[in-house]
């Protein structure tokens, strides 16, 4: 009964927010139909090869993976009562809609107007690929909604308490569990914080205590998480491939001959000059250097091979390194998209016309194939194409997106609310601090988000759908009017006494 007033109260309260501001109400509803079609032309979900196969098996059959973390599997065994891919899609959609939400509400607390408030908004509801994504049985959504509700959570008020401070770093800790890729914010959001601290002074205790409970909150699920690793695999760590694909990063720049490494790391040279070798996404998972390395590629001896390998590469070719990343950044704001790391997996984010094929001669997981796990999972066909709702769903997402010029134009404006102009209308211009409220985090977090799968695997159009929500944000509150801090005011004059007139 208490959950359900509880509901009740919030569904009241976001039809006030929608009444307030009809044109958000209306690209709200907009991003709902699309997510709905979405639905109706794929009942159940869709598959990503290889990462949507383990995340299924892990959620039957719970392990920590040595590939990957498998947070997004926990999840999907929360919701494995009801045997319903549909609902696992449909959850994901809310959780896209619920970012909205939450770009629109910081927006908006912090001064921005509804117009810019909900243009905000736009990239994340009607995104097609953001709306693809949500309907993969993949991480991004739910590891998006963690960090945009802890984003809420620290932003909401300029002091944060020691309790929404824990709350929000159990959601950040949560996030690192479902996607690696998030493991910077682990020093980040508590980072912000500290920083806050010193900005009230730093006698201020129940800043600091917010600071420190922030990254006690982040750091006890990734500690149960490592802890549980260590009961399969005897190592505390999350994963046991980052020297994999760390080496797949330095193969698009790395020559032995400059490297010049040991004998013991001369069988793992990638083969031919950087410029015959296919992008890092693609190669690593071809290349006979680690696709027939003898005990495979994440054992714990390979895995620091590879690690050793991928350092003393990037310490001789430090500018190979940068070029590398640089070019990943650039691939951001190219249009047309490409085709990278290969075709095969950009088809994977588009929606297919056809039903997809889920191989039945492969585990991913111990104890079941792929198929298999779909089947016992969702109890239905894994994947099914109702027409015309699919194909309407699939040339929306070939038209309308955040083409990479426009992605580059909110970095860009996002960026307003950290560094701006000042003095253009004396004629002297310079560079200052912004003090628009609240958009730093985002829009760092955004770039730290961007740059960060990059600079240790490989750049790949999925990286960026966490990511835009973020820079979105930080657009909108770039239109936040900036905190003017109030004028010191006058010593109030001394009232006369006898003792004075004396």
């Amino acid at each position: 009964m208490l959950a359900g007033i509880r509901r009740a109260a919030l569904t009241r309260r976001l039809g006030e927010l929608i009444a307030r501001d009809p044109l958000f109400g209306g690209a709200l509803a907009v991003g709902t139909a699309l997510r709905l079609l979405a639905m109706a032309g794929y009942p159940g979900a869709l598959w990503f090869a290889g990462d949507s196969y383990l995340y299924v098996g892990a959620a039957l059959r719970p392990r920590p993976d040595l590939s990957k973390t498998t947070g997004y599997s926990l999840f999907l065994r929360a919701l494995l009562p009801f045997h319903s891919f549909t609902l696992v899609a449909g959850l994901q959609h809310l959780m896209g809609l619920g970012i909205a939400v939450v770009i629109y509400l910081l927006a908006r607390r912090a001064g921005a107007p509804k117009r810019w408030a909900t243009v905000a908004t736009l990239p994340v509801l009607l995104d097609g690929f953001e709306i693809e994504d949500e309907h993969m049985i993949m991480a991004e959504a739910l590891f998006t909604f963690l960090v945009m509700l802890a984003m809420l959570a620290i932003l909401w008020r300029y002091r944060t308490s020691w309790l929404i401070a824990l709350i929000a770093g159990l959601l950040v800790g949560y996030a690192v569990d479902v996607r690696a890729e998030g493991l910077p914010l682990l020093i980040l959001f508590p980072a912000f914080l500290a920083y806050r601290a010193i900005r009230q002074g730093w006698k201020n205790w129940r800043g600091w205590l917010a600071a420190v409970t922030l990254a006690a909150g982040c750091a006890a699920p990734v500690l149960a998480y490592a802890a549980w690793f260590h009961s399969w695999n005897g190592q505390y760590a999350l994963t046991r491939s980052d020297g994999f694909f760390l080496w797949g990063r330095v193969s698009s720049f790395a020559e032995c001959s400059v490297i010049k490494p040991p004998a013991d790391e001369l069988s793992i040279c990638p083969s031919g000059s950087p410029s015959s070798r296919t992008p890092p996404g693609d190669y690593i998972w071809h290349a006979p250097q680690v696709r027939d390395i003898p005990g495979g590629a994440v054992s714990v001896a390979n895995d620091r091979l590879l690690r050793d390998f991928a350092i003393r590469a990037v310490g001789a070719q430090p500018f190979g390194y940068a070029k590398s990343v640089l070019t990943g950044l650039a691939l951001t704001v190219v249009w047309p998209r490409r085709d990278y790391p290969d075709r095969g997996t950009v088809s994977y984010y588009y929606f297919r016309l056809r039903p997809q094929t889920i191989p039945d001669n492969h585990s991913w997981i111990p104890g079941g194939t792929a198929y298999q796990d779909a089947v016992r999972y969702g109890h239905a066909s894994p994947s099914t194409v109702v027409e015309p709702f699919a194909a309407l769903i699939s040339v929306y997402e070939h038209l309308v997106y955040t083409y990479g010029p426009l992605f580059g134009i909110i970095l860009l404006t996002g960026l307003g609310g950290v560094v701006r102009i000042e003095g253009l209308r004396e004629r002297r211009p310079r560079l200052a601090w912004s003090r628009r409220a609240g958009s730093m985090m985002p829009w760092v977090t955004g770039v730290v988000l961007l740059v960060s799968p990059i600079a240790v695997a490989d750049f790949d159009y999925r990286y960026l759908l966490p990511v835009l929500p973020l820079t979105c944000l930080a657009a909108g509150l770039a239109f936040a009017p900036a905190r003017v801090r109030p004028a010191p005011q006058p010593p109030a004059p001394r009232r006369m006494t006898s003792s004075t007139m004396t």
